[in-house]
């Protein structure tokens, strides 16, 4: 069955994560995505991380159900290539520094004099202008400027991390791809074609503040603040392990308690209403619940934790997540042979429609794998797509 995007046409410069992955999110809701490679070696991440026979890992896992042609775009046919493409479709993507689509004559208003209804949407590190725009940005530089490395702070090894992927990046993909389809929903209620612009900053600073900047939302020195980090994002140790363990309420803070043994403190009028937030009482429930823990084998104290209702996982593995039984049951993983670069996995997207269900995306194409296809539905007959790659205009 046809995706809910079935029908619109999208065609993507984008690069690495930010604005491949976004648009890769709308090919799988039934986008036609047209991404236009560099000459050469293809879009940057063909070139990074796990590489057999012609497909990188982070190239598969952003660019699947796209279909890949090589342009130089510095030539006055590849650009008019690219114009041809723009002529037949509802969305522009790109994710370059400020300056450089101008520099190609694709910037916003070069196309827009090729279709007006276009929707041309631009990922940038900082925005168009100001003091930071110039800048190169990558994911770990926007997580220091967010908050997100101030947060992740454990208070045992009181020194400051990242988040170990590229949580800003993707992010913006999300945020990417929502405001994408929003402006095609507008212009089918008759507004025009609009530039739809994202950045990572702005991305990753919106990701992050609804917990994040939970104490710099209500501004004043009278705001009250019960929080109880220390019973939420903690990861606990066990006599031979660790367990995630997050008590956000008050009967999971004494069901913390109930796990290992402390019914007695559980019961207490220490534990109960307001009483419960005081300092000296929070320390007596994280003490005992710790000792408690320590005595406890991982898989001892992970049952306990689920027999008294308390939220409760163990860290898997990257192997062991691939076998959770929640996750096998929910079909997430997908295990294919491609013909070229052999056995992967995929993962099947999050949202799932219960009409207009899409069909599973094509697996990435290699590098320029359907030139001759859409140079064939542009017009161009066998002689002239033998010249354009003659000439190096096109792969």
């Amino acid at each position: 069955m046809a995706g809910p995007l079935e029908g619109v046409r999208i065609i993507e410069v984008g690069e690495v994560i930010s604005a491949p992955l976004g648009v890769m999110m709308l090919a799988e809701q039934g986008a036609d995505v047209i991404k236009v490679e560099p000459p050469g070696h293809g879009e940057e991440s063909r070139q990074l991380s796990n590489y057999r026979a012609g497909m990188a890992g982070l190239y598969a896992n952003c660019n699947h159900g796209k279909r890949s042609i090589g342009i130089d775009l510095k030539t006055a046919e590849g650009l008019a290539l690219l114009y041809a493409l723009v002529q037949s479709a509802d969305v522009f993507v790109q994710n370059w520094r400020p300056g450089a689509a101008e520099r190609l004559r694709v910037a916003e208003p070069d196309l827009r004099r090729i279709n007006e209804r276009l929707i041309y949407a631009s990922v940038t590190g900082y925005g168009d202008g100001g003091p930071y725009a110039a800048r190169r940005g990558y994911d770990p530089i926007f997580q220091a400027l967010t908050g997100h490395v101030a947060a992740q702070l454990n208070p045992e090894v009181p020194i400051p991390d990242l988040v170990r992927n590229a949580i800003v990046d993707k992010a913006t993909a999300y945020t990417l791809a929502q405001a994408i389809t929003a402006a095609l929903f507008a212009r089918e209620r008759g507004a025009p074609g609009q530039h739809v612009r994202v950045s990572m900053l702005d991305a990753g600073l919106v990701f992050f503040w609804p917990d994040g900047m939970l104490r710099h939302t209500l501004v004043g020195d009278d705001v009250e603040n019960p929080m109880v980090p220390g019973e939420r994002y903690r990861l606990m140790a066990t006599r031979d392990g660790q367990l995630i363990v997050w008590a956000g309420t008050a009967e999971q803070m004494r069901g913390t308690l109930r796990a290992v043994g402390r019914d007695d403190l559980a019961n207490g009028p220490g534990q109960r209403g307001r009483e419960m937030l005081r300092p000296e009482n929070v320390l007596e429930r994280t003490q005992a619940v710790a000792l408690g823990m320590a005595k406890l084998s991982t898989v001892d104290a992970y049952q306990r934790m689920l027999e008294f209702e308390v939220p409760a996982a163990p860290i898997l593995s990257h192997p062991e997540v691939l076998t959770d039984p929640q996750i096998v049951h929910n079909e997430t993983v997908v295990e294919a042979v491609h013909p070229i670069y052999g056995r992967y996995r995929r993962v099947r997207p999050a949202a799932r429609f219960s009409r207009t269900i899409p069909e599973l995306t094509p697996p990435a194409a290699l590098y320029a794998e359907h030139g001759d296809e859409v140079l064939q539905e542009l017009g161009y007959d066998a002689t002239a797509r033998a010249r354009l790659r003659s000439r190096a205009i096109v792969r």
